[in-house]
């Protein structure tokens, strides 16, 4: 069993992990050969860099301290990165690109919901979660209040922050028992009238095959597309490398579905369970590596050794 220490850094370790292995495969069809950190794909990634998903993970982990994220803060960061990313989902666009100051985004992101009632459920707040729990771990209540606002700041469908929610207290689970979760745990913190379409939508990705839940840039597909992927490899000393191969084998949103399940693999394993030759690799937006991310992580938890 990996020490908590570990585990903290391996959430945002592993997010990386994930989102820079399946950069380069992004918006493809599903991949039957090996699967390497070949950089590439749709923005002409380096081998081993990180793009948006853990981008805006980065925003976020820099704005927190233990018990605290400060939402205008992390939405003033969020447009400030955005005016100089080359990679930005289309809802996260829409919104960002409406607002001048953080204090802004809540109201903007409804308002896009409003709109677009059937179209504003992407799966660009859940690649990002991961940090959101690390201020709170152990406190389910805070942690399910903070992570849907975070969410909303872009993603204000319930149906998103549902999700992060749910995976949010997955990953707080696995930090304090070092064993892979029931991402079912989070059940009692949403609402009643939803808790049963989540549960079949969980029985669903752990009874059919990850490459059933394709395409998968909404919310919906990209979470059971990340558990079906977790729940379909092996436990074991492989299952971070296998469950973040299978997610990019999948094909289509690879570097998010990665990402969604790295975070939740890092928190389980640890961030020495992650490949020594992929974080020896691992660089990104704002100039940072696999040890900086450790660092940010810890911070945000309260733990800066």
């Amino acid at each position: 069993m990996t020490d908590r220490v570990d585990r903290i850094e391996g959430v945002l370790v592993g997010l990386a992990a994930g989102d820079a292995l399946g950069a380069g495969y992004e918006f493809g069809p599903p991949v039957t050969g090996p699967v390497e950190m070949i950089g590439g794909g749709p923005f002409g990634w380096e081998p081993g860099e990180w793009t948006d998903d853990t981008q805006m993970a980065i925003c976020i982990a820099e704005n927190s301290a233990p018990e605290a994220i400060d939402l205008d803060a992390v939405g003033d960061r969020f447009i400030k990165w955005a005016r100089e990313c080359n990679d930005i989902g289309n809802q996260t666009r829409a919104v960002l690109s409406r607002a001048t100051t953080g204090s802004e985004l809540l109201h903007i992101s409804l308002d896009h919901h409003r709109a677009n009632p059937r179209h504003s459920a992407g799966n660009g707040s859940l690649m990002r979660t991961g940090p959101v729990a690390l201020p709170f771990l152990e406190d389910r209540d805070a942690i399910a209040r903070t992570v849907r606002d975070v969410s909303d700041l872009t993603h204000a469908d319930p149906e998103c922050g549902d999700a992060c929610i749910l995976w949010s207290i997955a990953i707080d689970t696995a930090i304090d028992s070092g064993k892979l979760p029931d991402i079912r745990d989070g059940l009692g913190l949403i609402p009643e009238s939803r808790r049963d379409h989540w549960i079949g939508l969980i029985e669903q990705a752990e009874t059919q095959e990850p490459g059933t839940f394709t395409p998968n840039g909404w919310v919906i597909t990209a979470f059971q597309a990340a558990w079906s992927s977790i729940t379909h490899t092996n436990l074991g000393t492989r299952h971070f490398r296998d469950g973040v191969t299978q997610a990019v084998r999948i094909g289509n949103d690879t570097d998010t579905v990665a990402a969604i399940a790295g975070t939740l693999l890092g928190a389980t394993y640890g961030a020495s369970a992650i490949p020594e030759d992929w974080t020896a690799i691992l660089h990104g937006w704002p100039g940072h590596t696999a040890d900086d991310l450790a660092m940010l992580a810890l911070q945000a938890a309260g733990d800066s050794r």
